[in-house]
């Protein structure tokens, strides 16, 4: 029988950039926009703060675009600070490509693994789905799901009990499968 484990975020991930005023190099998004429009041009950024001492940092999301081009539904969320869409541009590879930015998601997800009911079986086969582009260790997910020390994960791996198509030692973020034996 196949279990679906589903990978969920809690929290918007704190931005990892460097702050302009101080050594630290963690944001968190304030969810709000700031739109500035120059004739039939439109600038779109989000705002983050810094950690330490709160400075604002602006990532870039729309840059010298004419107003035309952009879907009104995208100005609408803009304008009201839409937080669906923060986490939205968060995650989009082209935004954090242009802004030089990488996520922190330490503590902003949980794992969801429908019951223990499972864990008496002798092999069991699971399907991990990520609702989001959160990059963590199969084996952390392997031994938060079962109980289990990350030790006792890297030898089941070791010996050939933990077996996935994947390579369950290095991140990941996108679906993946795979069997434990008992």
């Amino acid at each position: 029988m196949l279990k679906i484990w589903v990978v969920v975020p809690t929290c918007l991930p704190l931005v990892l950039r460097r702050c302009h005023a101080c050594a630290s190099e963690r944001f968190r998004t304030s969810g709000k926009f700031r739109v500035n429009a120059n004739h039939k041009l439109i600038d779109a950024w989000l705002l983050a703060l810094c950690t330490v001492y709160r400075e604002t940092a602006k990532l870039t999301v729309l840059e010298r675009v004419n107003v035309r081009s952009i879907r009104p539904q995208l100005l609408d969320r803009l304008y009201d600070n839409d937080p669906g869409l923060t986490a939205e541009l968060l995650q989009d590879p082209a935004v954090q490509r242009r802004n030089r930015i990488a996520l922190d998601w330490d503590n902003a997800w949980r794992l969801d693994t429908g019951g223990s009911d499972h864990m008496d079986r002798e092999v069991i086969d699971v399907s991990v789905h990520f609702a989001a582009r959160i990059a963590v260790r199969p084996t952390r997910l392997v031994a938060e799901g079962f109980g289990l020390s990350r030790a006792e994960v890297e030898r089941l791996l070791a010996e050939g009990n933990l077996v996935s198509a994947v390579r369950l030692s290095s991140k990941l973020s996108g679906d993946f499968t795979f069997t434990l034996k008992r």
